[in-house]
């Protein structure tokens, strides 16, 4: 899996609230949830953002509650994926089980910067800044996480499986 696109960065500690604040919590449409992505981080990014760019964050990113809306708003906003140099846990299996790329790569949180190009090989497990034409290292995604991704998350995954098995 390979994704490239235009960094927006943000800091530590990025909570649920901030990524999703909870006076839309009132609904789980995710086009209505994209409307409002990063909306108490930075209001204008939900109006900036493009189909196929990255966030890039610091520590702790998803941090707060646990609610499933955060990842789903990101991904519904167009964002093809996160870097970050840490993911709270639980926002780090939203995620991926929403079908939302997430990458953790200190150096590569700390070496982007707002507007970079990057291209991230999810197999390789290397993060490629095209604009200042530095690489980074991150984890691998292993196969299955791939096709957990290509799938769309965890349910259309599981609903794959089951019909080739029935």
């Amino acid at each position: 899996m390979i994704i490239q696109g235009k960094c927006h960065t943000f800091g530590n500690d990025i909570d649920t609230d901030a990524i999703i604040p909870a006076r839309y919590l009132n609904t789980t449409d995710p086009e209505e949830l994209a409307r409002h992505c990063m909306e108490d981080a930075d209001p204008t990014f939900a109006g900036r953002v493009q189909k196929g760019e990255i966030i890039v964050a610091g520590k702790n990113f998803g941090c707060g509650s646990s609610r499933e809306h955060a990842p789903v708003a990101i991904k519904a906003a167009g964002v093809a994926a996160v870097i970050a140099a840490s993911f709270a846990r639980i926002f780090y299996r939203n995620a991926i089980n929403i079908g939302l790329p997430i990458f953790e790569s200190p150096a590569a949180a700390a070496g982007i910067k707002a507007g970079d190009e990057v291209k991230i090989d999810a197999e390789k497990g290397e993060i490629v800044n095209l604009t200042r034409g530095e690489t980074y290292p991150v984890a691998p995604f292993p196969p299955f996480m791939q096709e957990l991704i290509a799938a769309g998350g965890l349910m259309p995954y599981v609903a794959r499986k089951v019909k080739v098995h029935v």
